[in-house]
């Protein structure tokens, strides 16, 4: 009989320990341990066979790439985030908060992705009529795409065996449990026993696996880490739930780059593509208003323009107060002391609220002389014109330092309207400007500020 011994690990970083503990002692995180029980394998098993074909090391250039087979999702925007499509034998994650979509934007590729292939769509949390009433609703209904109510892992697999299909789809791991596993399902042993059977069927048998996972109150995928790990792409679906536009960001890919996004809109027919973001995040500008600058951040490949807002308001307390959404805070607040010292704004005796409009979250350097001229936009009640755009990092002497991928960004902003640019000095060599398109020269804040306001 196989013995079994409790270990526990951190569902923050994975790290296991033999026994509880309030903190993780690898990352610090509290109250992250869960139990996992181990069964040891049988002592006769290790004499036994190896199960399937040995294989033998080779030669890493008589290896070919060249089949290597991608094909399209169906949607644009998903294409652009995996890059260029999925790859066949392939396990995705898709994570995301509750109602944001995850669901209908998997049912909504099966009518493309049937097209070809077949589909096999295992729901846990819905019945079959459910999916039926769902797939109507977004006009969802191919002859090669298969619905399956369960949550065992053995009946999942009878029904690959039975069917064969070529994309599997499996909303989602935390409600799927293996019989030889006595946790309950959502458990940190379930949800990595299974994903390991997905990536070993994804493997094996070459079937593309797409795995819905739900996020926990921090916005990380629920249970332990290593699921990250195993599987081949991590993709996020976020957006504020009570706007109807969502982002797909991916955290993870294998097979592409990981700073693209996918921009959706959810309709009453399920989700929408939007070719051009920047557009969307640009509606309703308010005209002549101050603490308002248009910056020019690169997701991946394609730029993209957002509004970023600032207000700056005489406080009331003994500390001024620092809020930001969209933009990182601790950046926020440095950015704040350097336009103190380096621009004269006695920014310590007033409030400051950062804003980026849409959801986005702003994390590139190139945001940072935008979100300095919004505020000195406010601090001066001074508007900056509607037709500038500003691009450069700021460092804490006050200069403003070069960002890559100028060319793309100033076509972006002429493309869109905008007719100004502030830019850094440095390195500018072989600039290709729009037509019509005036570019500023700025060295530091103090010059980009008389410049813009």
């Amino acid at each position: 009989m196989a013995k079994a011994k409790s270990v526990f690990y951190c569902t923050a970083c994975g790290n296991e320990t033999p026994k509880w503990q309030g903190r993780c002692p690898a990352c610090g995180a509290w109250n992250t341990l869960q139990e996992h029980i181990e069964r040891s394998a049988p002592s006769g098993r290790a004499k036994s066979a190896p199960v399937g074909e040995s294989r033998n090391p080779q030669k890493i250039s008589d290896i070919h790439g060249d089949h290597e087979i991608r094909f399209s999702s169906g949607m644009g925007e998903l294409d652009r985030v995996l890059g260029g499509g999925f790859v066949a034998g392939s396990l995705v994650l898709v994570g995301g908060a509750p109602g944001i979509g995850k669901s209908t934007l998997l049912l909504q590729i099966c009518n493309c992705l049937c097209s070809e292939r077949s589909v096999l769509y295992v729901s846990g949390e819905e019945s079959e009529r459910q999916l039926k009433m769902r797939a109507q609703r977004l006009n969802v209904e191919p002859d090669n795409l298969f619905v399956l109510s369960e949550t065992r892992m053995n009946d999942i697999l009878s029904a690959l065996d039975s069917i064969q299909p070529d994309i599997l789809i499996v909303d989602s791991i935390q409600t799927m449990y293996n019989e030889d596993n006595e946790s309950s399902p959502g458990s940190v042993s379930q949800v990595k026993e299974c994903t390991m059977i997905l990536m070993e069927i994804a493997k094996s048998r070459g079937i593309t696996v797409l795995v819905v996972g739900h996020i926990n109150k921090d916005g990380n995928i629920a249970g332990p880490k290593v699921l990250e790990h195993i599987v081949d792409c991590v993709l996020y679906f976020e957006g504020d739930p009570h706007s109807c536009y969502r982002l797909l960001r991916g955290a993870k890919n294998r097979f592409g780059s990981t700073n693209e996004i996918g921009v959706f809109e959810m309709a009453d027919k399920g989700l929408l593509e939007v070719p051009n973001p920047s557009q969307m995040l640009l509606e309703g500008r308010p005209e002549g208003a101050s603490g308002t600058c248009v910056a020019c951040v690169m997701e991946g490949t394609r730029p993209v323009l957002a509004e970023v807002q600032a207000l700056v308001s005489k406080t009331s307390f003994n500390v001024p107060r620092r809020t930001s959404d969209g933009f990182d805070y601790n950046r926020a607040a440095l950015l704040l002391a350097v336009a103190e010292k380096r621009a004269a704004m006695k920014l310590s005796c007033f409030d400051a609220y950062i804003n980026v409009i849409g959801g986005l979250q702003l994390d590139e350097p190139a945001a940072d002389l935008p979100v300095i001229l919004a505020v000195a936009s406010s601090y001066l009640d001074k508007a900056i014109p509607a037709d500038l755009v500003a691009i450069g990092e700021v460092g804490l002497t006050g200069e403003i330092r070069s960002v890559s991928n100028l060319n793309q960004r100033l076509s972006e902003a002429a493309r869109l309207g905008f007719t100004k640019c502030i830019i850094p000095m440095s390195k500018t060599e072989g600039l290709d400007v729009p037509k019509g398109m005036a570019v500023y020269r700025a060295k530091d804040i103090r010059q980009a500020i008389e410049i813009a306001i």
